[in-house]
């Protein structure tokens, strides 16, 4: 993109120090100038200076603005969550799944002190196979067509709950949601309108049967063993290890086991072995991205515990800030920090790289070109 020629309305801003471009590129300073970025000095002095190290807005791409326990929420409580959100340095959201009645989030497009959204559409599930009020519920045969709709109602994604447990099988136990002919069908038909594809999978049978029939990235992907871990590698199958969510695994069981008692040893098995899991799909070469799933059980605001946990798990903390910054933001084709882009970034005291610990205390949030968090 061409920088702008002369500063238009907002502050200018002066960031010194270290700017994280990417893993690669580290420049000294960078300008903010009427909303975007610049090489240059702009044609005044800075209103503003910041100094310390800064990234490109932190990105969440399993997060669920506008979605309470019992579905869609006011415009008053879904504002309150993007503000969490936001000012823990949030500046790009892939909303994986939110009902569009009665309230919608498109209204949050023209207020400029929220995050950017990227709207997944509606969950997509079968008839009770998941939580209530959360999905719009289709049969088998009405997928393809329903994954179109949400194709064109969204920001180029679509939400598909791959597996749930099945209470009508003998052995109640996580299972698929959809036929393999039919699920394969959805994902080209979305991809024939340009838009891709992303799948709740908890179990290994699920796991496989999305890969098999093409979508684009797994949500949890617990179950994803080494065989199928490479296969993710090789078709650059992006996964969301949502570790705030897996943590809830241990507790989900015991609510249900004593009434499904496969399924309650089935997610015990996920929980236990989540962090070694998570570590492997790094060391198995998968493209990682940084998602809370945030919305009926985990409170928004809790970036920082997510990626924390991802530390954790034995992933080095360069690639977890790549995962959560400027690697995510080029998955999904938004701009980072580059002359002319829209100015979002984040500014701390020291190195995320050297101290993860540093995502949970910004020293300042921009956004649009103007601070809206921080000590600023």
């Amino acid at each position: 993109m061409a920088a702008v020629s002369e500063p238009g309305p907002g502050p200018v801003i002066r960031v010194t120090g270290t700017v994280l471009v990417d893993g690669q590129v580290e420049l000294p300073e960078i300008w903010v100038a009427g909303g975007v970025f610049r090489l240059e000095p702009p044609g005044r002095p800075a209103d503003l200076t910041l100094d310390g190290v800064a990234l490109p807005g932190l990105v969440d791409v399993h997060c669920h603005i506008g979605l309470g326990p019992e579905g869609a929420v006011d415009p008053g409580t879904a504002r309150a969550q993007a503000i969490a959100d936001r000012d823990t340095g949030v500046l790009l959201v892939r909303d994986a799944g939110c009902p569009r009645q009665p309230y919608s989030t498109r209204w949050m497009d023209q207020d400029p002190a929220l995050p950017r959204l990227i709207r997944c559409g509606q969950h997509l599930a079968r008839v009770k196979r998941y939580a209530r009020y959360l999905p719009r519920d289709v049969e088998p045969a009405d997928l393809p067509a329903a994954a179109a709709e949400e194709a064109q109602a969204g920001d180029g994604w679509v939400k598909l709950v791959g597996d749930w447990i099945d209470r009508d099988r003998p052995v109640p136990d996580l299972a698929p949601l959809w036929p393999n002919d039919q699920l394969a069908l959805a994902v080209q038909r979305v991809h024939a309108l340009g838009a891709r594809v992303t799948t709740h999978v908890f179990s290994r049978a699920a796991a496989a049967q999305a890969l098999a029939c093409g979508v684009d990235c797994l949500e949890h992907g617990t179950g994803l063993d080494a065989d199928l871990m490479a296969q993710a590698a090789a078709q650059g199958t992006a996964v969301v290890p949502t570790m705030i969510q897996r943590g809830n695994f241990a507790a989900i069981a015991a609510a249900g086991e004593a009434r499904y008692p496969v399924w309650g040893a089935h997610l015990r098995r996920l929980y236990e072995a989540r962090f070694d899991q998570a570590l492997a799909l790094y060391q198995a070469g998968v493209l990682l991205l940084v998602g809370t799933d945030e919305s009926t059980t985990i409170e928004h605001g809790q970036y920082a515990s997510e990626v924390g946990l991802l530390a954790q798990a034995g992933l080095p903390a360069t690639e977890v800030v790549a995962a959560a910054s400027w690697r995510t933001r080029r998955y999904l084709g938004v701009p980072g920090i580059e002359p002319g882009a829209s100015a979002d970034l984040v500014v701390y005291q020291a190195d995320p790289r050297d101290d993860i610990g540093q995502l949970a205390r910004p020293q300042a949030v921009v956004l649009r070109g103007r601070p809206v968090a921080g000590a600023v």
